[in-house]
């Protein structure tokens, strides 16, 4: 039985090695194992049991000489000796012995010149089938000159740690070894950890390369090839403003700016499911089929419906799939040099207008800051939105301090010329906690086309005394008092409180964080009113 050196890892007398099944095979395996159910579409449906979301408190990275200088250490990259992690390494390894391995050979980065090899050693079946579907999947040639993979990651779910004996924080831990370009997963059967910590890894590898490792989806004119990129944490509307069906999507959630242009770390999608619908999002609700794996939704055991507004498990079901399943998808996922930048955010206060230009100092502002609104079941415990700050629009896979990515940011922007808007996708007319609804997606789509194609450069802007920013006086297919945040509030006087409470935090979040910011950069950011 090939072993594909598995044992060079400690991984000894495995029942039985399977390297890059087809999903078929993967979806049979699952099934046979009892992993989950097929629903009416032919998806495979899986419950992920305690771990729902990803576990920040459980994620470390190996604190090793060569690379301690050079990981921004804090709450978000928290270190974990070479000894412990070798320790529970051995641990995981001796825990797979006698047990079915799933590999998959596979590769992140769809530009040949950045692409790194990752190998994912899997337990289930089941999440072998969803990294299959999220990264580039090599051919039979490729296959067999894969050679040795640039990163290997080995996830053992049912494996659970002792956090007194193993210096982690529960029985959940994902730790990153830079030096020993090695991931180890165990714990948590959410399959956002693997897919996370690819990316984690490719955004300290890539910066060494001259490319900006970003946490954004990226789509393409397909008449006129341009490019457009979007920043946004979960749930902001990444995946679904970038699956536009009159543009080539060329991904969904993690890209690099090279000097060349911008490319898919990815082969796949993997999409928040929440109340989708065939009406509002018929891209990523028509690519849920076979092959496709769907997490922590409800299904009706006799006609094995998805209820997709069932979110009795969690708000964050979610589904992956490869980015072929999405019809006008852009193989290989390049594109050139990005001529419209949107900033993403959920604003929880209802404050932030819907749309906003933001010149260059400001899009260094905001690209640091990365306000947005955590949307429950993203994290553990987040069970309703709460108001958040994440450096770069993805602070938790940034290993290094954020100067170094807002620096190759900043430069990009000035050499190339690109545009820069900030969307609001979270609610209006009020906050969240009392009640008022989210806007539009309709109103958002048509803003964010009026962006793309040009048409908000020949409109009349306004600009916000508080936040700082201009935003359009009208916009095709939006009513004009849907563009003005205060003007939709019924009680102006909230509104102002409401703004500048939002405005102060702004402040205080940069003060504390970013000390070292040019100064021209902290003034283009908002600017509470002095009572």
């Amino acid at each position: 039985m090939e072993t594909y050196g598995l044992e060079k890892l400690g991984i000894i007398n495995p029942k039985f090695v399977y390297r890059n099944l087809s999903p078929a095979e993967l979806v049979e395996k699952a099934l046979h194992n009892n992993e989950g159910q097929l629903s009416n579409t032919g998806a495979l449906v899986v419950s992920t049991g305690k771990y729902t979301g990803r576990s920040p408190k459980d994620k470390f990275i190996v604190d090793t000489e060569s690379i301690h200088s050079e990981i921004a250490w804090g709450k978000v990259n928290k270190p974990i000796s070479r000894e412990k992690f070798n320790s529970l390494k051995n641990k995981v390894t001796n825990y797979l012995e006698n047990k079915e391995i799933f590999i998959f050979d596979g590769f992140a980065g769809a530009d040949p010149k950045y692409t790194q090899k990752f190998r994912v050693i899997n337990e289930l079946a089941s999440q072998n089938l969803f990294i299959h579907q999220l990264l580039i999947r090599p051919t039979d040639e490729e296959l067999t000159n894969y050679g040795t993979p640039d990163y290997t990651i080995i996830c053992a779910p049912g494996f659970k740690c002792e956090p007194e004996i193993d210096g982690v924080n529960s029985e959940a831990a994902i730790i990153i070894d830079y030096e020993a370009h090695l991931i180890l997963i165990c714990g948590s059967k959410y399959s956002g950890e693997i897919k996370k910590s690819v990316f984690s890894t490719m955004n300290y590898v890539m910066t060494k390369k001259n490319v900006l490792p970003m946490h954004c989806s990226a789509n393409m004119d397909p008449k006129t090839g341009e490019t457009a990129i979007f920043f946004g944490l979960s749930g902001t509307g990444k995946t679904t403003l970038s699956a536009d069906p009159n543009r080539k999507l060329i991904g969904d959630d993690e890209h690099g700016w090279s000097p060349d242009g911008i490319f898919n770390f990815e082969g796949g999608c993997y999409a928040k499911c929440i109340n989708l619908s065939a009406e509002h999002e018929p891209q990523i609700y028509n690519a849920i089929k076979f092959g496709s794996i769907v997490e922590n939704v409800i299904m009706n055991p006799k006609t094995r419906e998805i209820d997709f507004t069932d979110g009795s498990l969690t708000e964050n079901t979610r589904a992956g799939y490869p980015i072929d399943y999405i019809d006008n998808a852009q193989i290989p996922g390049v594109g050139g040099i990005p001529k419209v930048v949107i900033f993403l955010t959920a604003d929880a206060f209802g404050v932030l207008p819907p749309i906003s230009k933001l010149d260059k100092n400001a899009a260094m502002y905001h690209f640091v800051t990365g306000f947005t609104s955590k949307l429950a079941g993203t994290e553990r415990g987040v069970t309703e939105p709460q108001p958040t700050f994440s450096t770069l629009f993805g602070e938790p896979f940034m290993p290094l301090d954020a100067s170094v990515y807002a620096k190759m940011f900043g430069e990009k922007l000035e050499k190339y010329g690109t545009k820069v808007y900030l969307v609001n996708t979270g609610w209006s007319c009020g906050s969240a906690s009392s009640g008022a609804k989210r806007i539009k997606l309709s109103y958002t789509r048509a803003m964010v086309t009026a962006a793309l194609n040009g048409t908000l450069d020949n409109v009349e802007f306004k600009h916000h005394e508080i936040f700082n920013v201009d935003y359009p006086a009208s916009c095709p297919g939006v009513p004009d008092e849907k563009l003005d945040a205060r003007e939709m509030w019924q009680d102006k006087q909230a509104y102002d409180e409401q703004a500048n409470k939002l405005a102060k935090m702004f402040e205080e979040n940069f003060t504390a964080k970013y000390p070292d910011i040019p100064s021209q950069i902290a003034k283009a950011g908002p600017k509470p009113l002095e009572k």
